[in-house]
Formats: C-alpha cells, sequence, structure tokens
C-alpha cells in the first residue's frame, strides 16, 4: 500500500482527528474518502456538462426521476 503524505497546520489536523474520531474511523480513512467524494463530484459534473452540449439531450432533475419511479 502506497503512503501519501499532507501537510496541514495543527488545526487543520486536529479537526479530522476530531471528525475521524466521531465516525469512529481514522484520519486516514476520512481523507480517502473525502478525496474519491470530491473525484465521484467533478466526475459527474463533467459528465453533466457534457450531456448539456450535446443537441437534443434528455435531462431530468432529481424530482423527476423521482416521480418517475414513484418514490416521492
Amino acid at each position: 500500500m502506497s503512503i501519501i503524505n499532507v501537510r496541514m497546520n495543527e488545526k487543520e489536523k486536529e479537526l479530522i482527528k476530531k471528525f475521524a474520531e466521531t465516525r469512529g474511523s481514522s484520519m486516514s480513512d476520512v481523507m480517502k474518502q473525502a478525496v474519491f467524494s470530491l473525484i465521484e463530484d467533478e466526475i459527474d459534473l463533467d459528465i453533466y456538462n457534457q450531456a448539456i452540449l450535446r443537441e437534443n439531450e434528455k435531462t431530468y432533475t432529481h424530482n423527476q426521476i423521482l416521480k418517475e419511479l414513484e418514490i416521492e
């Protein structure tokens, strides 16, 4: 497994440490989850932006999908 060093000040470290403790996780797991969540959000945004640029591409809002699936 690889190791990555992240530089931060003491306040940032303590915030992450306390957050991890409330989740019953390690600082490493919390930071890894945060990074992958950010990557996933960016990929989703890129896909959305590409769909908007295509002509005649039908898009749906979150609420429209819920209604269609009768999950409201």
